[in-house]
């Protein structure tokens, strides 16, 4: 994993493991790599994948069971909602981007369609 400078490891960590939670590498219910081997394979220190894994767990994103590990939370509301707020976070993005060019709604709207339709045509 590449981390940006601009942003903390741990929150970067954080979307990491929300990502690959929505694109169902992690499957609600499916147990997470132990701590050490995070930071290992992550090339981050054990606190700061504690520290993402701790802000995880007070979120209810995942659910540590003693002795066993932490595992996805099998709650589908609580992925459906952070789904939710991930697409919602990009979206802000992109409004607020494309606002400070002085682009209009409607032409986001157009915009947007219009990239759609070209990805729609690229992908046949």
């Amino acid at each position: 994993m590449k981390f940006d400078d601009k942003i903390p490891i741990y929150y970067q960590i954080k979307n990491y493991i929300y990502r690959e939670i929505i694109v169902g590498k992690l499957a609600p219910g499916d147990k997470l790599p132990a701590v050490r081997q995070l930071a290992v394979d992550l090339t981050v220190n054990v606190n700061t994948v504690q520290r993402a894994l701790g802000e995880l767990i007070s979120e209810k994103i995942i659910e540590p069971q003693r002795g066993k590990g932490n595992f996805v939370t099998e709650d589908r509301d609580t992925i459906g909602k952070l789904k939710k707020m991930l697409i919602t976070e990009q979206l802000q993005d992109l409004y607020e981007n494309l606002h400070k060019l002085n682009v209009s709604d409607e032409e986001i709207v157009s915009y947007l369609e219009n990239y759609i339709n070209e990805r729609k045509q690229v992908q046949s």
